[in-house]
């Protein structure tokens, strides 16, 4: 549905700070997106030396990228030099399973809600078809200048 190219019009974000490679499934309440986690990513030198694995927090980042994604399709609107898509809050958050090198990451995410900006959405990981983690996000449309 949109590939690397097309994810980068939509999300500010860039290398290596970009979680989504591409965008396999979106419609007005959901998206489905992927990511190659290579072996050669720089966290894993320190994430551990001798037992490499995908640090949570950037799981949770990649979650919240596909659900900015999910709002700005939505919207029909992509971050630009007036407004962009800010993570303000994550809960429910669980663990189940390691991410290791090569695996292939599939985040789903939903809208629970939407007021004033502020964006619910019900996110999750898998890798092989089992659930990575699982949470409730937070985003909020917000203006560059506030």
């Amino acid at each position: 549905m949109m590939d690397n190219a097309e994810v980068r019009k939509v999300l500010p974000h860039r290398e290596p700070f970009l979680f989504i490679d591409e965008v396999i499934e979106v419609n007005q309440e959901s998206i489905v997106a992927k990511r190659f986690v290579s072996p050669d990513e720089d966290f894993f030198k320190g994430h551990f030396p001798n037992f490499p694995i995908m640090p949570g927090v950037l799981v949770l980042e990649a979650m919240a990228q596909s659900s900015a994604l999910l709002g700005s399709h939505i919207m029909s609107q992509s971050a630009n030099e007036k407004s962009i898509y800010l993570l303000c809050g994550v809960d429910k958050v669980r663990f189940k399973k390691k991410v290791l090198p090569g695996d292939t990451l599939i985040f789903k995410s939903s809208v629970i809600s939407s007021k004033r900006g502020i964006w619910k959405f019900k996110c999750s990981a898998y890798s092989k078809e089992e659930l990575v983690c699982a949470a409730e996000i937070l985003c909020a449309d917000r203006s560059l200048n506030e």
